[in-house]
């Protein structure tokens, strides 16, 4: 236990740095404030070593000062943080129980998919009657431009932010794969306007895909809803049905999730 004087600390791992700055917000958590002098003593260390962990906290949004200088509280920061992880239990609960009745109605894998810097990523997935079981996308990253999934969430993203991530080369992973930036645009343009996005053996061989996108409340594109299959089952004649399928079911979670269909 700390005696509260500045004596050299010694160097602390990342992870017991890690552990004790939780410890820092469990303990703003439980009282309304505390000062430097309180956290040091909840973790037996040196105030200067408390007073480094919560300039890294503050410096971060996690906590701030109160009027009372050398006293803190959690910080708004942290509000980001759990409206983001909110948000993400309120796609999964509520996307659940549409993806259950896509998969029965159209027999075919229903998979999930958030945007994750560059790549999306499979955060639920439902098997049809039908479905390959030996394709497993839960919790696997898949490129962007070479998926319906990630080229529907690409379509709805900022022109800024889109043509940083339309540069060559893009990686080429089977031979109907689109790696030029022009003709991907291209694809990401008529897919916004016509709610859905297409995968046709792009990512492998045999394999179609189409995907629309999930919007919250506020209009933005959160999640992609795709329906997967076979190309000798999900065939050229198949998809429009498809589409209409997956792009209903999509509207349904935005509408569970406060979206408001645009007239």
């Amino acid at each position: 236990m700390s005696d509260g004087t500045d004596a050299p600390a010694q160097p602390e791992s990342p992870v017991q740095s890690v552990d004790r700055a939780a410890t820092i917000l469990e303990l703003l958590g439980r009282h309304d404030e505390a000062g430097v002098t309180d956290m040091a003593a909840a973790l037996g260390v040196h105030k200067s070593t408390a007073s480094r962990l919560a300039t890294a906290l503050e410096m971060r949004g996690l906590i701030e000062q109160t009027e009372e200088r050398g006293k803190y509280r959690l910080g708004l920061g942290l509000i980001r943080l759990a409206g983001a992880a909110t948000a993400r239990l309120d796609l999964s609960q509520q996307s659940r129980p549409v993806c259950e009745r896509l998969a029965h109605r159209i027999a075919e894998t229903i998979n999930l998919a958030i945007l994750d810097r560059d790549a999306a990523i499979n955060i639920d997935q439902v098997l049809g009657p039908s479905a390959l079981t030996t394709h497993n996308w839960l919790g696997r990253r898949t490129p962007l431009h070479a998926t319906s999934s990630g080229k529907i969430l690409l379509a709805h993203l900022p022109d800024p932010e889109l043509a940083d991530r339309l540069t060559e080369p893009l990686e080429s992973y089977t031979p109907h794969t689109v790696t030029d930036p022009a003709i991907l645009r291209a694809q990401l343009e008529k897919a916004r306007a016509d709610g859905v996005a297409y995968s046709l053996e792009e990512l492998e061989p045999g394999l179609n895909a189409v995907a629309a996108p999930v919007f919250t409340f506020n209009g933005q594109a959160v999640a992609a809803l795709s329906a997967s299959g076979p190309s000798v089952r999900l065939t050229a004649q198949r998809l429009p049905e498809v589409c209409a399928a997956v792009r209903a079911a999509a509207e349904e979670i935005s509408h569970r999730l406060g979206h408001l269909r645009r007239p």
